[in-house]
């Protein structure tokens, strides 16, 4: 019996570092996505009363809808890079350390964090800018533009999850 819980035990500690690594992954893609999700609920909320009056601002409406969409894709981004790290995706699988593992989670957290955030702050800028283009079609350009500028922090935070999932060396 002690022989067969030594050897669960070594077997759990050199898969741990990887599973970490995993739980990671999962955080990043799940925050980021439903950050995305309640982002595109929330415009989507002004779009429908927007095109209740007009139907016709449909066309206008879908570009800012989909914009807090984007947040998502960049955490499933981070979270690919950091199974394709460990190696268990189309790769033979990598001894990752406890260490490494906890560096790659650590990694990750800036998309998590910063994704879901921005995603619903964009949500609340897109639904500003269907507003403004229910009243002023013709200023679609900075309609866009408006939760556009969010977008900036969550690329910054895709950016820095991968610089540093890649200084981490396995």
């Amino acid at each position: 019996m002690d022989q067969v819980v030594a050897t669960l035990l070594n077997t759990m500690s050199e898969q741990l570092g990887a599973m970490i690594a995993v739980l990671g992954a999962g955080i990043a893609a799940g925050f980021a996505g439903s950050g995305s999700a309640i982002g595109i609920a929330i415009a989507d909320e002004a779009a429908a009363g927007v095109m209740t009056e007009d139907p016709g601002k449909f066309g206008l409406a879908l570009l800012l809808l989909a914009l807090p969409g984007t947040q998502g894709i960049y955490g499933l981004l981070a979270a690919f890079f950091a199974i394709l790290k460990v190696g268990l995706l189309g790769g033979a699988a990598v001894k990752v350390t406890i260490w490494q593992g906890i560096g790659i989670f650590g990694s990750l957290m800036p998309i998590a964090i910063a994704c879901y955030y921005s995603a619903v702050a964009q949500g609340k800028a897109s639904a500003g800018a269907i507003l403004l283009i229910s009243k002023r079609p013709e200023e679609i350009g900075k309609a866009v533009i408006l939760p556009a500028m969010v977008e900036t922090y969550a690329v910054l935070a895709l950016l820095l999850s991968i610089i540093l999932m890649n200084s981490i060396k396995l």
